[in-house]
């Protein structure tokens, strides 16, 4: 199956099956039935893309119930660094982080339930990434915490003197301040 189990429970690398020929190459980034047979049943509502170039940290971020959103995150071109930080009250992996290297060439795609902050640092001199939600961005219930957080040491692979922040994300409380609204 292109499911692999990560560290987290719930969280999922999928990994599309790639048909590559002289032409090219093809692959179902997203097909229900796939994700169905694994008891994925989302849908869809939005998507969104960005382009970032070399350095840039975007996250961590996330969104409150009832808005919370699950992702499905993808790279277009380039290569990012993807993480994510349980943030489930009463799970086992609470705190805890987990990172990929999703790039145009591998073609993996991380699931990103819902009760995960999310993020990504852009690796590659520019990187465009595609990720799919269900439901609608709501900025009222928009909520993060630091990138930087100490007690999640996470390595960005970003020097921190090449970080590009934005100014809103550096405002982010840590993880120890956070009232997390999922259990």
């Amino acid at each position: 199956m292109p499911f692999i189990k990560t560290t987290i429970p719930d969280l999922l690398l999928f990994e599309p099956v790639v048909h590559n020929d002289a032409r090219g190459y093809f692959f179902e980034s997203y097909n229900e039935s796939v994700f169905g047979q694994q008891g994925i049943d989302i849908r869809w509502v939005q998507d969104n893309q960005s382009s970032s170039q070399y350095g840039v940290v975007r996250g961590l971020h996330f969104q409150r119930p009832p808005h919370a959103q699950t992702k499905l995150v993808r790279v277009l071109s380039g290569s990012i660094l993807d993480v994510v930080v349980d943030i489930r009250e009463g799970s086992p992996t609470f705190g805890k982080s987990f990172s990929v290297e999703l790039t145009a060439e591998n073609k993996k795609q991380l699931l990103v339930p819902k009760g995960f902050a999310h993020g990504f640092a852009v690796l590659s001199e520019q990187a465009e990434v595609l990720y799919k939600c269900d439901q609608f961005y709501n900025k009222s219930s928009e909520q993060g915490i630091l990138y930087a957080d100490p007690t999640l040491a996470i390595n960005w692979m970003i020097a921190a003197d090449r970080a590009i922040i934005s100014e809103k994300d550096r405002q982010l409380p840590l993880l120890k301040e956070l009232k997390s609204p999922f259990t």
